[in-house]
C-alpha cells in the first residue's frame, strides 16, 4: 500500500467514524524501515486538529508484547542501530515518564502492543504539549525520527524508559 493510499484510507476511517477533520487539520507520516537484524516495519500517520493529535500506527514483524514508541530529535535512520535519530525528542527540558499521566518528553509515545503474531495497531488522541507540526522549528515533531525499540517502555526509568535497542525507524514528514 502507497503512503498516499495510507493516508487516504486513514482519513476516511476517521470522516467516516464521526469525526471531522477541520480545514487546519495537518497530516505528517514516518514510514518506519527496520534496523540491521530486524524485520520490524510499518507506517504512523499523525492527524493534528488543534492541540491534539491523533496517531494511528500499523506496525509488523514485532516480537509478541509492548515496545517502546517514541519521537527521537534527530531525523537521520541512517545508522544501522538507528543511533543516529538521537535521544527522545525533549524541547521542555522534562524528566521521562508516561504520556498518559504527569511529565514527560514531548517525544513520549508509550508503548505499542504486538500481537501473537507481531503486528500492533495504535489508534490514540494525544496531546501535543507545546509542540508543533511547522515545518522547521525547536518544538515541531516535523523531519524528526520516530523509534520504536525492542522491548517495553518501563515510563519511569531516566532518561529514557529502559526500551532495548532500536528495532525500527522511520523520518517523520509533512503531507
Amino acid at each position: 500500500m502507497t503512503k498516499p493510499t495510507i493516508v487516504l484510507a486513514f482519513c476516511v476511517a476517521l470522516v467516516s467514524g464521526c469525526a471531522v477533520l477541520s480545514p487546519s487539520a495537518m497530516i505528517a507520516v514516518a514510514d518506519l524501515k527496520p534496523t540491521q537484524g530486524n524485520n520490524v516495519s510499518g507506517t504512523t500517520t499523525f492527524v493534528r486538529q488543534g492541540e491534539k493529535v491523533l496517531v494511528d500506527a500499523r506496525i509488523k514483524g514485532l516480537k509478541p508484547g509492548r515496545h517502546g514508541f517514541h519521537v527521537h530529535e534527530v531525523g537521520d535512520c541512517s545508522g544501522p542501530d538507528a543511533s543516529s535519530a538521537g535521544g527522545h525528542f525533549n524541547p521542555g527540558g522534562t524528566v521521562h515518564g508516561n504520556p498518559a499521566a504527569g511529565a514527560h518528553h514531548g517525544g513520549d509515545l508509550g508503548n505499542i502492543e504486538a500481537d501473537a503474531s507481531g503486528h500492533a495497531v495504535l489508534n490514540a488522541t494525544v496531546t501535543m504539549q507545546g509542540l508543533s507540526f511547522a515545518k522547521t522549528g525547536a518544538n515541531s515533531i516535523i523531519g524528526r525520527s520516530l523509534v520504536i525499540h525492542a522491548d517495553a517502555d518501563d515510563l519511569t526509568s531516566q532518561p529514557a524508559g529502559n526500551s532495548g535497542k532500536r528495532v525500527a525507524c522511520g523520518i517523520i514528514v509533512l503531507q
